[in-house]
């Protein structure tokens, strides 16, 4: 029997790698003599680095930028081949890096992911994959392109402060000093957010209260990343801000459009695809999936479901177990999910079972499994 297990981390409890090793504690427990493959997953977001350099046998980088506020932070990227990086934006300009006193989108800032994708290009990296998500900014990928040479101009030609709320103020965009490298180079956004730049369903209306925006900085924001979309369209001769993920991490979706010529793909698709995750899945018997939570939002591009719609193609069965299973949970089922399960098996605490994830995830596939060894046998 050949089992593979890919989870996708279980946020705030367990890295995807982690995941992984408890549930094939589990499976062991059971079926000590299965073969099995662990292959940690991600989908654009949190462990994407880590997950794609455990898989792809790469290796981590890190490198001191500046986080939102300007503060030097130690940033984690991934080197998958020679010529491949992955980065998580999040690394550097990722919301859980600014106290929750002190998230203000007028003022945050990309610059620290610029910085982690110049120190890919001295590595001599040629295709940096980006994963957008959990950001703190608003500033279009502005702050990005500052790091990698661009120059936003105000009407005196003095050059803007970081931050979203100054671009209000951008009257031109210098490109003359933009690292020349950047040409030769394909960029990927990886996420699974789709989200226009602007407007009711754009980056800052959507996003920007949970990154500390009040009502009057949300209608600032949103109007001053209109009038960034404009002037950056005639500066670079691009055209992103309706585009999918342009409004992803703050706009920073935009931002590597315009001035890096990034091409969006869908999180969950591109990495599956970079493990080769179909040949494995394809000779598997069974795979366990799993995220932190499973709901509604999980069919919008979640792991669970970007690995249960190629599952369905060989008809190889998939366990999808998770933190707890939420809202319309069971609309998974239509996309090559045979079966979900919460690792929350009695009443406990938020704390608790954020502490005790790893235990709890072991013992519930340790009981799925022993259901499944009396499918085995059971005679018909």
């Amino acid at each position: 029997m050949h089992i593979v297990i890919a989870p996708d981390s279980y946020k705030g409890s367990l890295t995807a790698i982690e995941a992984a090793s408890a549930i094939q504690r589990g499976i062991k427990e059971v079926f000590p003599t299965a073969k099995i493959t662990s292959l940690p997953i991600a989908d654009g977001g949190e462990g994407t680095v880590k997950a794609l350099v455990y898989s792809m046998k790469g290796e981590l980088r890190h490198n001191h930028v500046l986080d939102p506020l300007g503060k030097t932070v130690l940033a984690e990227w991934g080197i998958l081949d020679t010529k491949t990086a992955v980065i998580e934006m999040a690394e550097a300009s990722g919301l859980l890096l600014v106290p929750l006193n002190k998230r203000n989108p007028l003022i945050t800032s990309t610059y620290g992911t610029g910085q982690l994708i110049k120190a890919a290009l001295d590595q001599g990296m040629r295709k940096i994959i980006i994963g957008l998500g959990g950001s703190a900014t608003n500033d279009g990928g502005a702050g990005m392109a500052q790091a990698l040479g661009v120059r936003f101009l105000d009407q005196t030609r003095k050059e803007l402060p970081n931050g979203g709320g100054y671009l209000q103020d951008l009257a031109s965009i210098d490109l003359t000093h933009l690292d020349k490298r950047i040409k030769d180079t394909e960029f990927i956004i990886a996420s699974d957010v789709k989200n226009p730049l602007c407007g009711k369903t754009g980056a800052t209306v959507v996003y920007g209260p949970q990154k500390g925006a009040d009502a009057s900085m949300v209608d600032q924001l949103d109007k001053a990343l209109l009038h960034y979309a404009g002037i950056a369209e005639k500066a670079t001769g691009r055209i992103a801000a309706n585009t999918d993920g342009a409004g992803a991490a703050g706009g920073l979706g935009a931002g590597l459009m315009f001035f890096c010529d990034a091409a969006f793909r869908q999180g969950i698709q591109m990495i599956l695809e970079l493990v080769q995750a179909e040949i494995l899945f394809a000779e598997a018997n069974l795979i366990f999936t799993g995220e932190g939570s499973t709901d509604f939002q999980t069919v919008y591009g979640k792991a669970p479901v970007g690995i249960g719609s190629i599952a369905k193609k060989y008809n190889v069965p998939v366990i999808c177990v998770s933190g707890s299973l939420g809202k319309a949970y069971d609309e998974i089922f239509k996309y090559g999910i045979t079966a979900a399960e919460s690792i929350v098996s009695s009443p406990a605490s938020l704390s608790y079972c954020m502490e005790n994830a790893a235990s709890l995830l072991q013992d519930t596939v340790k009981r799925i499994c022993l259901i499944l060894k009396i499918g085995s046998v059971l005679k018909m």
